[in-house]
Formats: C-alpha cells, sequence, structure tokens
C-alpha cells in the first residue's frame, strides 16, 4: 500500500482506464486552471486527493499523510515538486490530459513516462 501511494503521488506506475483516444492534451496553463481550480483531484482506490491552485500550490493528502508542494506550466506541461508525510518528492514535468467524462491523466517525464488518472470532483 506504501509503495502503491508514493506511486501515485509521483503520478507513476498506475494502470490506465481508458484508451488514449479518450483523451485530449491541455498544453496551456489557463485551460489547465479551468478544469483543475476550485476542484478536487481523486485517486480513490489510494485515497489520495489532491488540489491544485492557481497560486502555484498543491495540497491534499494521500493514506492519511498530507502532501504540499509547488508547481508551474513550463512549455506546455506541468511541472512540479513537493512533499508527501516526511518524504520529498522530485521534481517532474508531465503531460497533462482530459477526458470529458471528467477525468485527466499525468504523464510523468513530458509524456514519455507512466500514467496516472484522476477523477475530477
Amino acid at each position: 500500500m506504501r509503495r502503491a501511494a508514493i506511486l501515485a503521488l509521483t503520478l507513476i506506475g498506475l494502470p490506465l482506464t481508458a484508451t488514449a483516444n479518450d483523451f485530449e492534451p491541455i498544453r496551456d496553463r489557463g485551460q489547465f486552471l479551468t478544469l483543475v481550480e476550485g476542484r478536487e483531484l481523486r485517486l480513490g482506490s489510494l485515497g489520495v486527493t489532491l488540489r491544485v491552485a492557481g497560486d502555484g500550490t498543491i495540497q491534499g493528502q494521500a493514506t492519511l499523510r498530507p502532501v504540499t508542494g509547488q508547481w508551474a506550466w513550463r512549455d506546455g506541461y506541468f511541472c512540479r515538486e513537493g512533499t508527501w508525510g516526511n518524504r520529498a518528492v522530485p521534481y517532474n514535468c508531465q503531460l497533462v490530459e482530459a477526458s470529458a467524462n471528467g477525468r485527466v491523466r499525468f504523464t510523468v517525464d513530458r509524456g514519455a513516462g507512466q500514467s496516472a488518472e484522476f477523477t475530477i470532483r
């Protein structure tokens, strides 16, 4: 469970539930904020809840531990770093994609790595 939560927080290692054609890339900070600001991103199977704010902060929790971080939009990617409890979540830039059914997918290493899908609430 602990390893799975770490993977979820770093947005890697989670199976995809939709095909690539169900998602459209988000390449603009404004479009990204319209999608997520003031909403909660949930990965229910692991108890992960995150809020990404327009001021560049990330707040939430995973497996009952606090998640905090900072983010910026750089060259069409969501770039973030932070902490989960007392563990560092290293800097990484991620491709963000959205689906029409209220899901957002983050793919590490500028879209070249593994992905995690969150429900937007």
